[in-house]
């Protein structure tokens, strides 16, 4: 399995980094990406390893870096869009600015990189795409509150069908990952009352993910894998 490759975008976060440690425990190669200037220090020292910086609000530069990764190895074989961003608002306090401030944090970021992936991997005749969406964005009951956010992350899910349905017939499959409340030194910061346990762990996620990539898993064809726990 050493020539595999694996895109995480998003590698300094707390998702990013634990999906960046699972795939490299499995022999990929991990090409991770974080914004330029990231302040957050990854100590992820594994010869395996590329940290790359990118803007994947650009889309020239998204579609670079995969083309860089194809000349080095070959292939793309997973690609692992963990890269988003969070706002609240009712319909009242949200305009089309604050809609599309989210649709190019988490519609954008995701396609940038799930475009130029999917058409390489059509070539190649195989690999998986997952995308990190949110409770908001599969039902809107979920997303009263975060409007912009929850149009936003809606997309993911078309976009995953849309797809899974230009693939049918091969072995590329695009799917959608809904966490419940991930376990997050932030997320406890910002609910100290709750109860953690309840909460599903990066590790939890990473693992799934990392099952759908696998032998075991090839003939599933899931555009929705719901991590809820017991949240």
């Amino acid at each position: 399995m050493g020539n595999k490759t694996a895109i995480v975008t998003g590698a300094s976060g707390n998702l990013g980094q634990v999906m960046v440690k699972k795939f490299l425990a499995g022999g990929y190669k991990v090409i991770g990406t974080v914004i330029p200037n990231d302040p957050v220090a990854l100590d992820i020292t594994d010869p395996g390893f590329d940290k790359v910086a990118v803007d994947l609000l650009n889309e020239d530069e998204s579609a670079a870096l995969v083309n860089d990764i194809v000349k080095k190895y070959g292939t793309v074989d997973v690609a692992v869009l963990t890269v988003g961003g969070f706002a609240m608002g009712k319909i009242a306090d949200t305009n089309a600015a604050d809609i599309h401030k989210q649709y190019k944090l988490n519609f954008e970021t995701a396609y940038h990189i799930a475009r130029p992936a999917f058409m390489q991997m059509m070539r190649q005749g195989s690999g998986r795409i997952f995308i990190i969406g949110s409770r908001p964005g599969l039902d809107a009951r979920d997303g009263k509150g975060t409007i912009a956010y929850g149009l936003a992350k809606s997309l993911l899910f078309r976009l995953a069908e849309l797809m899974n349905e230009e693939s049918r017939g091969h072995d590329v499959v695009t799917s959608v990952v809904v966490p419940g409340i991930i376990d997050t030194p932030q997320n406890r910061k910002l609910m100290p009352d709750a109860e953690f346990e309840n909460w599903v762990k990066p590790d939890a996620i990473a693992d799934t993910i990392y099952f759908y990539c696998t032998d075991a898993a090839a003939s599933i064809r899931e555009p929705v894998i719901k991590l809820y726990n017991k949240t």
